[in-house]
């Protein structure tokens, strides 16, 4: 499913996955999300994935109205437009210990090619 050196996932394995114990992150800028596209079953999170990541799980939850993922999630997938940004925040989730983050490289302009959003 990812690439161990990469850590990246295909839509293929994304979309397999949908629905079930998922943490997918959208780092989109708001300008490209206030155009109304989301990947379903994704949350918005802002590209400061540093200080988000490092906020206590109450706060977190308050902020963004989930339950903070754990260091050890299993599928915890980042997205942007295109891939880039997502790549940035896998790594920056890396580095703070969430060993199983891992990046969609296809982004959302990908997702919507093939799902027709």
């Amino acid at each position: 499913m990812a690439n161990a050196v990469t850590k990246e996932i295909s839509h293929e394995d994304l979309k397999a996955i949908m629905g079930k114990s998922l943490v997918l992150v959208d780092v989109r800028t708001k300008a490209e999300v206030d155009k109304g596209q989301w990947i379903k079953d994704g949350y918005k999170l802002p590209s400061t994935v540093e200080s988000a990541f490092a906020m206590e799980p109450e706060e977190f939850k308050t902020k963004y109205g989930i339950t903070k993922p754990t260091q050890d999630t299993k599928e915890l997938i980042f997205h942007c437009q295109m891939g880039r940004r997502g790549a940035v925040a896998t790594s920056k989730a890396h580095q703070l210990g969430y060993v199983n983050a891992c990046n969609y490289a296809g982004g959302f302009k990908e997702w919507s090619e093939k799902e027709g959003n």
